[in-house]
């Protein structure tokens, strides 16, 4: 039985008309907190592109980029994710040079970026049960919570250019795991974290 294709829903995004459907997480009005903090470090970052992998329907890039104009970069491995977020970089007027597939196999190796904002699920497998209204593929982290949130961790160690920053949601209660986790990372180091109503925000370095 093929998956029914819901009603088109529109959200506005501090500004941005954002199109989703039930297929593709739902924006979140308390993560435009990750745009403002990546826009912060765009405007005094080396010279580069910005990278958002797990970016879903798109806002959180393209909010950053609108308030601090940089190529964006956005890789998501949902294909329908892929769609509404090109329509809404269209819609918004920002040229994004979209990547459908997975973060590990959708960049080339030399590829480096002076900012990386990072948006992956974060909800532990047992506990999705919770959110009915979310599509299972947007929240599930993995058993832990976490297996995204290693991919995006290797990801930063790959791609994050020397003297660059990162900055990665979790959940409210992985901070400190994900702080133990970063450190098992070449380079990379969590130089601050800010807890907000819904979840948290880290950000990480990679040292020059």
């Amino acid at each position: 039985m093929s998956t029914p294709v819901t009603e088109p829903k529109e959200h506005d995004f501090e500004g941005l008309a954002i199109r989703y459907d039930g297929r593709v997480l739902a924006p979140r009005d308390w993560t435009a907190a990750q745009s403002h903090w990546a826009a912060e470090l765009i405007r005094s970052a080396p010279p580069g592109p910005v990278l958002e992998v797990c970016a879903g329907a798109g806002q959180i890039g393209l909010l950053a980029v609108r308030l601090a104009p940089r190529p964006l970069v956005c890789v998501d491995a949902d294909p329908v994710a892929c769609e509404f977020l090109r329509a809404n970089a269209e819609a918004a007027g920002i040229a994004v040079d979209v990547r459908e597939g997975r973060m590990d196999a959708a960049l080339a190796p030399d590829e480096r970026f002076p900012v990386v904002i990072a948006d992956p699920p974060w909800v532990a497998r047992p506990e999705v049960g919770r959110f009915p209204e979310d599509p299972v593929t947007a929240i599930d982290g993995g058993p832990d919570g976490l297996d995204l949130v290693r991919a995006c961790l290797a990801v930063m160690e790959g791609h994050l250019a020397p003297g660059g920053s990162a900055v990665l949601q979790v959940g409210p209660d992985q901070v400190a795991p994900v702080t133990a986790l970063a450190a098992t990372y070449t380079g990379l180091r969590v130089v601050e974290a800010r807890e907000l109503d819904r979840g948290a925000l880290v950000r990480i370095d990679r040292s020059a």
